[in-house]
């Protein structure tokens, strides 16, 4: 029998329960639930009868393997956070590269590929879908010599067919919310062939269910070689997430994957395409945030169209884009603060407010700036501090800074105040803020000034990843 990678890859896009939590499985649950999750996709040996007393080490092993992928702290042992992961709906297929391609380098021997849509979903009209896969073939076209021509019968090299339950392929769906999605990569016979879960809801450009432009797009990576990335911010990683169709630019990691396949798209371009975005890096030496903020003792670090979550007692942080969690907030977003007096996660850009209760979106937004009664002419903010002790938070614009009282619910009277006079030897212009442990933390670009949080005495000067580490 044919190992897994050899007959195809089992591409699954998947919402996870981002915000609802988890009810505690017992501790025989959890076992199973950890030995049928390694077992399916880790090669964890079968439990036999003759093998009772099966090696614990080679659990140990696989769940080092399976935490490294996730950037999950490597113990080896099937602790809560591991345990969380492995209750998210998910890809059938481990990955542990940036980007890689199957075993025994599959890829198309020629660069000129049909492709044939063999049936269609009810969710979305006619034009909608041949538009859905248009675009998402052209996304690997734009960035390789690859062409791809649509045919109407016989047999094309990419055959496209929308399928429920047991499809004959030897990989059944398993209804709605699982698997999305399936692909083969490049050889004979059903080899780049990509299968939809019509038990799922496919969109156009609703938000009610799956862009079908996405899941094809990932799909089509598959179809031409690509394994799983375990970029976040990849359109390899195995997870779906939301993104505009109409503004989706394809990430450079998976630009230099397909590449390093094909090789780049050497047709002379008038309109040049936008820079394919790069996953922000802690290590980067110039790495400036958005916004940092406490959420329930966890620090979190936004930076463009991410954020890192750093735990307490970790020495690692998990990356993520904003849209998979929370596909209303903006990406690039100005500041971030938690109130302890409302509980709430406040998230600006702009004159505009969103507000996170634990994981959730609170109701009730986007508010205007003006709920904290800044003057009208404050049209943005580079920075919110939160004191947790007097409930004050101080918002930084340009090189001032406005005192707002949580609980009198007004701006303090004597501001605002230049940023030098409240936290004296601060220099620059402060671009994001928290409080932690007892101390104020001002960044300024790189750079990371450390203040006492009640005499506002600067004490340290350290780089940003102090906190998020590289």
């Amino acid at each position: 029998m044919k190992s897994f990678y050899q007959l195809c890859v089992l591409i699954a896009l998947v919402v996870s329960g981002y915000t609802s939590p988890i009810p505690p499985p017992s501790d025989t649950d959890r076992e199973s639930i950890a030995e049928n999750y390694l077992t399916k996709l880790y090669g964890l040996p079968k439990h036999t009868s003759s093998d009772v007393e099966r090696s614990s080490s080679a659990m140990s092993l696989r769940l080092k393997e399976m935490q490294q992928f996730f950037g999950l702290k490597i113990t080896g042992k099937l602790d809560d956070n591991t345990l969380e992961v492995m209750q998210k709906p998910r890809c059938g297929v481990p990955d542990v590269a940036a980007y890689s391609t199957f075993q025994g380098d599959y890829k198309w021997k020629k660069q000129d590929l049909t492709y044939r849509i063999e049936n269609y979903t009810p969710d979305m009209s006619v034009a909608e879908v041949d538009d859905s896969i248009k675009r998402a073939l052209q996304v690997w076209a734009d960035v390789t010599p690859l062409k791809f021509t649509r045919i109407y019968s016989g047999t094309a090299d990419i055959m496209i067919s929308f399928v429920v339950g047991d499809h004959r392929d030897g990989y059944p769906f398993d209804g709605p919310n699982g698997f999305l999605a399936h692909a083969f990569p490049p050889f004979e016979g059903i080899g780049g062939d990509a299968h939809f879960d019509d038990d799922e809801r496919f969109f156009y450009r609703s938000t009610q269910g799956y862009n079908l432009f996405l899941v094809a797009a990932h799909e089509f990576g598959h179809s031409l070689g690509l394994e799983h990335s375990r970029d976040p911010g990849a359109l390899m990683y195995p997870t779906y997430v939301y993104r505009d169709m109409d503004t989706f630019v394809l990430p450079k990691d998976d630009v230099d994957g397909i590449q390093s396949l094909y090789g780049p798209n050497k047709d002379i371009d008038l309109n040049p395409k936008p820079t394919p975005p790069v996953t922000p890096n802690t290590c980067d030496p110039n790495l400036v945030l958005d916004a940092v903020t406490m959420l329930r003792g966890e620090i979190m670090f936004f930076k463009s169209s991410f954020f890192w979550r750093s735990y307490p007692l970790s020495a690692s942080v998990e990356q993520h884009l904003i849209t998979s969690f929370w596909p209303e907030i903006p990406e690039h977003i100005d500041a971030a603060f938690e109130s302890l007096l409302e509980d709430k996660v406040f998230i600006i850009k702009g004159e505009k407010v969103w507000a996170l209760y634990g994981y959730d979106m609170a109701q009730g937004y986007p508010k205007s700036l003006n709920m904290f009664r800044l003057p009208k002419k404050v049209k943005k903010v580079n920075a919110v501090l939160y004191d947790e002790t007097s409930y004050k938070i101080l918002f930084f614009v340009d090189n001032q800074i406005y005192s707002y009282d949580e609980e009198q619910r007004k701006v303090e009277k004597g501001y605002p105040k230049p940023v030098e006079e409240v936290f004296s030897g601060m220099t620059g212009q402060v671009t994001a803020a928290f409080q932690y442990k007892g101390f104020n933390y001002l960044f300024s670009g790189s750079k990371m000034f450390e203040f006492g949080a009640h005499n506002k005495k600067m004490l340290r000067v350290l780089n940003n990843n102090y906190f998020l580490p590289c």
